[in-house]
């Protein structure tokens, strides 16, 4: 098996990795020898001097000055489209991938074709870095919130692109989070991604990272913000759409209701946390919030809709009500309302502090009530799993 048979290049973008660039071209060189392109962002120190003894066996490009990872990956992948390539696989070259495992991706993409691949690496073992077992884990978080899917390395820069989906995506970033913004536009287009268990290697005595944590998190933060209001208006009710068209309404509602092997706990979980959405004063954005937060925790979604129906518009009045006089216990500058004639617009407006503090605490009172009596309700009619 050779990257040939699955039409494949190498991508190395590099910036200022001396002292590992050329242990990683050598090892790449070993399953290829026309098919590597190394794209030079701009380095400053010998990379350049060590790309030119390859003379022909790669191709270089090269950035005048330093754009970033993601730029250097976007024009790799439009240089590999150009020479006709189907997949690419992109290595980092601070010396942390082993090329090595390049047959493992091989092997994968042949049973798998038009798959994104991605390197899995072991977070637990000795040497990695703490800041970046967090990045990971913090990554791999909004990852699944994003697209519905669970990956155990999105961080990591060992991956195969399959390059007809990408051509057909619009890529905007250019610095580490370009990494991110791909995989998650992949998702979005219903590619599939696999993980690939591979080596690394963390040698602080020669690896050089450019990670800029405040920088280069923000950029992160920002990307993110952007993908889950997207997810939130339009990806997930999508999701949701096909899954509800594909599986059929009714049948849903039933397993959902039912799931004889779901526990007594997460029943009640579910039936609580509805009654709290159902509550707490952002009303026009319980089910936006509260849907795609009970979809991502596992909850019965239908018993957490039922639940959340507890705001129907005939017990709203009852609600903000009720929500006056909780926070009148606890705020003692507000207007005491005796009757449901003292409660208007204006009442809601000028004491909306009063509303919005008991409301919340009506909110949490109530959830947890009926967890509670749920939970005991379901363990003496229901035995549990």
């Amino acid at each position: 098996m050779t990257l040939k048979d699955i039409h494949c290049c190498v991508l190395i973008p590099t910036f200022n990795n001396q002292k590992t660039l050329r242990r990683v071209i050598d090892g790449v060189l070993a399953y290829s020898r026309e098919d590597i392109i190394v794209i030079n962002d701009g380095s400053t120190d010998d990379t350049a001097s060590i790309l030119a003894t390859y003379g022909e066996k790669i191709r270089v490009l090269t950035n005048e000055i330093n754009k970033g990872k993601g730029f250097s990956l976007r024009r790799g992948f439009e240089e590999a489209i150009r020479l006709g390539y189907k997949n690419a696989i992109s290595v980092d070259s601070d010396g942390q991938h082993l090329p090595s495992d390049i047959p493992l991706f091989v092997e994968a993409a042949l049973d798998n074709p038009d798959a994104l691949l991605m390197g899995s690496r072991n977070m637990m073992q000795e040497g990695v870095p703490g800041k970046s077992s967090f990045g990971n884990k913090f990554s791999n978080f909004w990852f699944k919130f994003e697209t519905g899917l669970t990956l155990p390395d999105t961080q990591t820069g060992f991956r195969l692109y399959p390059l007809d989906p990408i051509r057909n995506i619009r890529l905007f970033t250019s610095k580490f989070e370009t990494e991110i913004e791909v995989i998650v536009k992949l998702a979005w287009s219903d590619v599939k991604i696999i993980p690939i268990n591979i080596q690394v290697i963390y040698d602080s005595n020669e690896r050089v990272t450019h990670f800029r944590p405040f920088r280069d998190f923000t950029r992160i933060s920002i990307l993110n913000t952007y993908f889950v209001i997207l997810t939130l208006l339009y990806y997930l009710p999508r999701r949701l759409f096909f899954y509800i068209k594909k599986k059929g309404l009714w049948q849903i509602i039933k397993e959902e209701a039912l799931k004889k092997n779901e526990s007594n706990f997460s029943k009640a979980k579910s039936i609580g946390f509805g009654i709290f959405m159902g509550i707490v004063p952002i009303w026009g954005f319980q089910l936006l919030v509260g849907i795609p937060l009970s979809v991502y925790f596992r909850m019965n979604k239908v018993l957490f809709l039922a639940a959340a129906n507890i705001s129907l518009p005939p017990l709203i009045p009852f609600i903000i009500f009720g929500s006056y006089k909780f926070g009148g216990l606890f705020y003692k500058n507000g207007v005491q309302l005796d009757s449901f004639e003292d409660l208007t617009l204006e009442s809601i407006h000028v004491n909306f502090v009063q509303y919005f503090l008991g409301g919340t605490l009506l909110a949490i009172f109530s959830g947890l009530s009926a967890f509670g009596i749920s939970w005991m309700a379901l363990k003496i009619s229901r035995k549990d799993r």
